[in-house]
């Protein structure tokens, strides 16, 4: 029997989870802490690798552990730095992965979170067998993991297919934390789900969204009200997946994917989000792609994958 494991580290703004998986992508314990808790990059990753070896010795993995991945925001594939992540609190370039190999002695390979879950769901959930497919997460931002032909999409500098920066359709100046106005990151985000939900509230005082505090409103609580008959809540979703569905008819003529796979908070929401979503893609994608296109969610339990994502790459760092 391979008794052999990684570690997985989802790290994220606010907290960071780390993990055991074996092969078979089973997650054997986890644990996390704030990611914001130390005040340097290197006290983090000092930190954090004290944390791992205490993981592997309380399951008794003691030279059973063969690498550590980790899924990061603006983590280079290549170098293994994060760079430029405006949502981690330490000034940039941080040099994670040397920090961190240094911290347990084990080989770390990293990238960014978006393909690390592209990653997760080639080896262990939607996307098994699939050689060219797209990965949509919809969570506070927009991110997205491009395959093709069996091998992510990197770019020059880990940066390739940053999806949630393609410009949308419509216009209404929704600025963007990069700077730039009506990425697609917000209108498809939670946040963008939120600010969409507020526009529509203005015009539509009946609805029972209008009886929750401006800080009650969340994606979650749009998509119950919807559930339950709302028809501004409603709106919300169908707006949102008319966006997306657009973004996804372009994004298919340049990779030819044989899925696209949406995952994230977002598209908890199912059908009220994936039908016009489908509708959308089908009006507007060159008829090459009409038909060829399986849009789904991920199979993945949300809690899991990003953690499962990172612990794939983990076995590439094995020595």
């Amino acid at each position: 029997m391979d008794k052999k494991f990684v570690i997985g580290v989802d790290m994220g703004g606010t907290n960071t989870v780390y993990g055991l998986v074996n092969r078979r992508g089973e997650i054997i314990a986890h644990r996390s802490f704030p990611t914001a808790s130390e005040p340097t990059a290197e006290a983090f990753a000092s930190r954090l690798g004290e944390n791992i070896k205490a993981l592997i010795s309380d399951c008794n993995a003691d030279d059973a552990v063969v690498g550590i991945g980790v899924g990061a925001p603006c983590a280079n594939y290549f170098t293994g730095e994060i760079e430029a992540a405006t949502d981690l609190p330490w000034p940039s370039p941080i040099p994670l992965g040397r920090l961190l190999s240094e911290a347990t002695g084990l080989p770390v390979k990293m990238s960014n979170d978006a393909n690390a879950a592209a990653i997760g769901e080639m080896s262990y959930g939607a996307a098994r067998g699939l050689r060219d497919f797209i990965v949509i997460t919809l969570g506070t931002g927009v991110g997205s993991g491009i395959v093709c032909n069996g091998q992510i999409l990197n770019g020059n500098r880990s940066f390739g297919g940053e999806l949630g920066h393609v410009k949308a359709w419509t216009v209404e100046d929704r600025p963007c934390g990069c700077g730039r106005k009506d990425c697609l990151q917000t209108y498809c985000s939670a946040k963008g789900v939120v600010t969409t939900a507020r526009k529509l509230m203005a015009k539509h005082p009946e609805s029972r969204l209008c009886l929750l505090k401006e800080e009650q409103l969340t994606s979650k609580l749009i998509a119950e009200a919807a559930n339950a008959g709302d028809e501004t809540a409603k709106e919300v979703f169908r707006f949102t997946g008319e966006v997306l569905g657009e973004a996804c008819a372009h994004f298919a003529a340049f990779s030819d994917p044989e899925a696209i796979i949406i995952f994230g908070g977002v598209s908890r929401a199912g059908e009220l989000l994936l039908a016009p979503l489908r509708e959308s893609f089908d009006r507007n994608v060159l008829h090459l792609y009409r038909g060829h296109v399986t849009i789904c969610t991920s199979e993945l339990n949300e809690a899991d994958a990003a953690l499962l994502g990172a612990s794939a790459l983990g076995w590439e760092a094995e020595i």
